[in-house]
This record gives C-alpha cells, sequence and structure tokens, in this order.
C-alpha cells in the first residue's frame, strides 16, 4: 500500500486529474442507494496523496501555487457530483420535446459547478498543508467550509454532503442528535481520510487514534440510543394513512388524466385498513396530488367529503393559485392543503425553497430573452415562494411542520418552529427522476431531519419512498419506489432534544476553530506530537 501511496503522490497533470475523478466518483458509493460507507475511507486517503503531490516552483506566484490543489479539488468534486447526480437528466426526459437540449447542462454542467465548491475545499487545505497529521484538519476544514458554503451559496444545494456517506442506518445518524450536519461534514473527513496516515505522514499515531477515537463514540452512541425505549405515542393515539399512487409523470402531465388521477387517490383513502386496525385520523397525499387547482373545483372538495370518514382530516399536495391584482397573471404556489370531513380547507401551507429552474426562472428576464424556460413554465413566472413556513394545527391540536420536496435536504432551514410540531411532514413527487438514485438519495436525507429534531416524520411520495419515521430515524412502515399502496400505522411519540440549534451552531464553529489551530501548529513547524 505504501508503493501505491508513493505512485499517487508521483502522479502529475492528467493522470492526477483522471485519478481524483476516480477518487470522487468511488466516494458516491458511500450515498445510497449503496450506503457503502468504506468506499470513503479509500477515495479520501487518495485525496490526501493527490494533494501530497503538489509540488510548485519557488517561482511561482500565489495564483500558480493554488491552481494545482484548485485542479485537484475539482476533478475529486466533479467525479463525486457526476456520480452521485446524473439522474437528473432523466427530469428533463419527461417533457423530452422542450427540454432535452438540456440535459448536458444537467449532467454534466452543475457537477462541473459544484465541483467549484471542492475546489475550493483542496485549496483552502492546501495553504495550511503539512507532512503531519496535521493536514487531515486541514482536509476536513477545507471540506468544512466548502459544505457550508454549499448549503446556501446561489441558495443552496447540499445534495449528498460528505456527512451523510457517515450515516448510512439508524444506528449510524445518531449523532445527528446532538451535532449538526455542518460539524459531521467536517469531521467525517477527518475519519475517512485517516487511513492515509497509516503510509504517509508524520504523528500517524495520533492522528490515527482521534479518528478511530470520534468513530467509536459515533458508534457507540448510536447503540446507546437505539438500544432506548421506542419513544410512546403521544395520546390520544392518532392513525396515520400514507398514500403512494404511483402515478407517472408524464400522466400527471396530461390534462386528459386528471379526473382519473384524483379517483385513484381517493380509492386508496378509502380502502380498508387490513388487519382491522385503527381507522385512520389523517390521511396524507404526496406533493401536487390534487392534479387541479382546488378551489375551482368545489365538486372535487365535495368528493373528497364523500370518501372521508366522520372526523378524518386530508393533508394534500397542490398547486394553490392566489390573485395578484388587476391586469396581472395569479400567482401559483406549491402548497399543502388540510381539508376536514366536510370538504372545508381548514389549513394550507406554501413551499419556501423552489427549486432553480424547476419551480421557477432565476434571472427571469434576461433568461427568457435568451429563450430559456423552468420546468414549470406552464404556469406564468413560474411558482411564488412563501415567506416563512407556518406550523399547521389540525382540529384536536395536533400539529404539522410541513416541508414540501427538497425543502427536507435543508438541515439549517429546519427553524426552531419544528418543535413546536408533533411531526414533520414531507410531502414530495419523485416521479420526476424514475428508477434512480435520485429517490433513495432524496429519502435517506428528509431521515436525518426527524433525527436531528426528535420530532417522528411523515413522509408522502408519489412514486416512493414514503414511510412513517420515529424521532430516531427508525423506519416504523415504509414503501418502496414504484409500490402502490398506502401504510397504516399509529404516529410515534416525540423525543426531547440533546442539543438546541444555537449549541450546535457554536460546536460547529468551536469544531472549525480546533481543526484550523491543529492544522496551523501543525503547518506552521510547532510540534504536536510527532509520535
Amino acid at each position: 500500500m505504501e508503493r501505491l501511496a508513493g505512485r499517487i503522490i508521483l502522479l502529475s497533470g492528467v493522470s492526477r486529474a483522471f485519478v481524483g475523478f476516480l477518487a470522487g466518483l468511488l466516494a458516491v458509493l458511500a450515498q445510497p442507494p449503496f450506503g457503502i460507507f468504506a468506499a470513503a475511507f479509500v477515495s479520501f486517503p487518495v485525496l490526501v496523496w493527490l494533494i501530497d503531490g503538489v509540488a510548485p516552483y519557488p517561482s511561482d506566484g500565489a495564483f500558480r501555487r493554488l491552481r494545482q490543489p484548485a485542479a485537484i479539488g475539482w476533478s475529486f468534486g466533479f467525479g463525486y457530483f457526476l456520480g452521485g447526480l446524473w439522474w437528473l437528466g432523466n427530469a428533463l426526459l419527461v417533457e423530452a420535446d422542450a427540454f432535452a437540449w438540456a440535459i448536458p447542462l444537467a449532467v454534466l454542467g452543475l457537477p462541473a459547478v459544484l465541483g467549484v465548491f471542492y475546489a475550493l475545499a483542496v485549496v483552502i487545505a492546501r495553504c495550511l498543508w503539512s507532512d503531519g497529521w496535521g493536514r487531515i484538519a486541514a482536509l476536513a476544514l477545507g471540506f468544512g467550509i466548502a459544505e457550508w458554503l454549499r448549503g446556501f451559496v446561489f441558495t443552496g444545494f447540499p445534495w449528498n454532503a460528505i456527512g451523510y456517506a457517515a450515516m448510512p442506518m439508524p444506528l449510524m445518524m445518531q449523532s445527528a442528535s446532538v451535532v449538526n450536519l455542518s460539524t459531521i461534514n467536517m469531521l467525517a473527513v477527518f475519519v475517512f481520510a485517516a487511513p492515509a496516515l497509516i503510509w504517509t505522514g508524520k504523528g500517524a499515531r495520533t492522528g490515527l487514534a482521534i479518528a478511530v477515537a470520534l468513530f467509536t463514540a459515533h458508534i457507540a452512541f448510536g447503540f446507546y440510543r437505539l438500544a432506548q425505549p421506542a419513544p410512546p405515542s403521544a395520546a390520544p393515539q392518532m392513525a396515520v394513512r400514507v398514500v403512494q399512487p404511483v402515478i407517472d409523470q408524464a400522466k400527471k402531465l396530461d390534462d386528459r388524466e386528471r379526473a382519473s388521477i384524483f379517483e385513484d387517490h381517493l380509492s386508496l383513502t378509502a380502502a380498508p385498513v387490513q388487519g382491522g386496525g385503527k381507522r385512520p385520523d389523517i390521511v396524507v397525499w404526496p406533493e401536487t396530488s390534487i392534479p387541479f387547482i382546488l378551489t375551482d373545483n368545489p365538486d372535487a372538495l365535495a368528493r373528497i367529503a364523500e370518501v372521508l370518514k366522520d372526523g378524518q382530516i386530508l393533508v394534500a399536495g397542490a398547486v394553490r393559485a392566489e390573485d395578484a391584482g388587476a391586469g396581472l397573471p395569479p400567482r401559483y404556489y406549491n402548497s399543502v392543503y388540510v381539508i376536514d370531513d366536510r370538504g372545508q380547507i381548514i389549513g394550507a401551507a406554501d413551499k419556501v425553497h423552489l427549486v432553480p429552474f424547476g419551480e421557477y426562472l432565476p434571472y427571469e428576464d434576461l433568461l427568457t430573452s435568451w429563450g430559456l424556460s423552468s420546468i414549470a413554465a406552464s404556469m406564468p413566472g413560474g411558482f411564488s415562494a412563501a415567506r416563512m413556513r407556518p406550523v399547521l394545527t389540525l382540529p384536536g391540536g395536533r400539529r404539522l411542520y410541513p416541508m414540501i420536496c427538497y425543502e427536507a435536504i435543508f438541515a439549517d432551514e429546519v427553524d426552531a418552529n419544528a418543535r413546536l410540531a408533533d411531526v414533520l411532514l414531507n410531502v414530495t413527487n419523485d416521479a420526476w427522476f424514475g428508477d434512480t438514485p435520485g429517490p433513495r438519495q432524496h429519502f435517506h436525507q428528509a431521515q436525518l431531519r426527524a433525527v436531528e429534531t426528535g420530532i417522528p416524520m411523515i413522509r408522502a411520495a408519489n412514486t416512493g419512498i414514503s414511510a412513517v419515521v420515529d424521532a430516531r430515524g427508525v423506519l416504523v412502515l415504509v414503501l418502496g419506489y414504484n409500490y402502490r399502496g398506502v401504510l397504516d400505522t399509529i404516529l410515534p411519540g416525540k423525543l426531547p432534544t440533546l442539543t438546541d440549534v444555537p449549541t450546535r451552531s457554536r460546536i460547529f464553529w468551536l469544531s472549525m476553530a480546533i481543526l484550523s489551530i491543529v492544522a496551523s501548529f501543525s503547518r506552521f513547524g510547532f510540534d504536536i506530537r510527532k509520535n
């Protein structure tokens, strides 16, 4: 292995970039649907050795000195994001006549742009690089900053953050109840990169000991938390039905199919509970499951009232229209409605964080002049974003914290209002992406929100994956991709949070400070136990 490390260190030019690309591609195996977190223990040591091989000429200026590490980081990132996000092109095939031309932009362009974040990570690491174990602290620091920025720059896209690779199952998710995803991103890179020290680097025993201690604590805390009694259901018990209709996206876009789609949802709603279980108190339909503007269709509300039993509540994804004033087209919102057994809309929440190019067109005036449009172009101006995310209160007092589609991937946007809720609600329509890794990755990231908040989650997805998840991320019931049917269960209870959001933020900045100090001491010649 030492010989292999040496050969990687000596690479240059195209060969070094290609190995960086392959290392990034390999790291994708640590994300769903594979969940082979051991792959990261190979890809990140390779990245360390590639950075070890950077040897700028003494006469090089600052820009030239950073060009090589930037190229390594970008090639690693391009491989990682290409391998992890290629399925986005599938959404453009749904309306191929209009959007097939954009497939190269989605499949190649987005990974190329996201690769810039990892280029920045490696540049930051290289500025504090050394030949000791402090260099993996520098790499962890660089990736911690890059992943933090990726969460909000250009509206944010923290999909497949490195930290998720360290949390492939509930046993390994429990650390998220103590520290935030940004901290896990940093510590995961430190642990994943540690094997590089076995064959190259001073102070290997110190760095490896810290990495082993972090990984052991991560696993041990998971065992401890899952060994505790499952969170009991709050009284009175609330029975939940999750509807997964499996409607093909092309069918959802066909106006002639709207009535049959609506009736399909209603038939699943009315199906008897298997095994004679408790009748559902709340029925949940996926994102945009109501295939028309509900407020323009009083007959549809009457039909819902016919199907719902006394006291039942329907929570359904729908497009909501709002009058924008005289002479202006309506505003459209991606929403969820709460509808009672009399067919009355008694609550609604609109999506706050829209998908760029999917639900709205950034810089619309400029880009439309170039002939571009969003996938939601059938609605003039696309969708509008809500200013805030309300907590939905049901009859009887139960409260839902709604997250529509990919809002569930933004860990830092789950605000303090979530703790006021009894359950997290995630409705989505992953039919756009077909039977690819996309829906599995989306579900995995949503699942972590339950662990972070200590609040159970109801997730309704058109084609899957639908589930009820308890407050520790354990699946109570799940319906896999492309399985048509319903889930009937009793809603689990909440757990107290071990740390609050401000405390987790402070832990993140403290961890960043510690890594900065360790990397700086190692870089500038201080002795950090070179044993």
